[in-house]
């Protein structure tokens, strides 16, 4: 038996479903959030309403959405939510990223059974940035998020 799970949207079950793209919808904050990756690009606009509508993307099609922000928080260092602009680098961050896969942990079952599924086993992940100045979420901080959620 395998003894690590490596992330893949298009992977095999559960790795498929614990990836950002899919679909779990979950309320956070009070706004409705078709998907994580809907969630975390919405995070590189700084308009409260373009935030919520992003939030209702999954996939590939919220991914490009966050593409012609990348430049515009990268060069801030900076991301929002709900009008607030948060350091890319602080604990405040840190906190949000934790509460939203919070939300979705406590009110999507498909996401709970996927991730108890890889009980005892390595979370890795190597699509995406190691360098937290290029990407809203690196591979380590997405792999202890989840872990952190299984084993609480």
């Amino acid at each position: 038996e395998f003894r690590r799970v490596l992330f893949r949207s298009r992977g095999p079950w559960p790795s498929c479903d614990l990836s950002n793209f899919a679909a779990h919808s979950f309320v956070f904050d009070g706004i409705e959030i078709a998907s994580m990756e809907g969630f975390l690009q919405a995070l590189t606009y700084d308009n409260p309403k373009t935030q919520v509508s992003v939030c209702q993307l999954t996939g590939i099609a919220a991914k490009n959405k966050g593409t012609p922000r990348r430049e515009h928080w990268q060069k801030q260092q900076s991301l929002w939510w709900k009008g607030c602009q948060i350091s890319r680098h602080s604990i405040e961050y840190k906190r949000l990223l934790w509460k939203a896969y919070k939300a979705m942990y406590d009110q999507s079952e498909g996401f709970r059974k996927a991730l108890h599924e890889t009980d005892g086993k390595t979370l890795t992940h190597v699509i995406g940035s190691h360098d937290p100045n290029y990407t809203i979420l690196t591979e380590r901080e997405f792999c202890m998020i989840l872990m952190r959620l299984r084993d609480s």
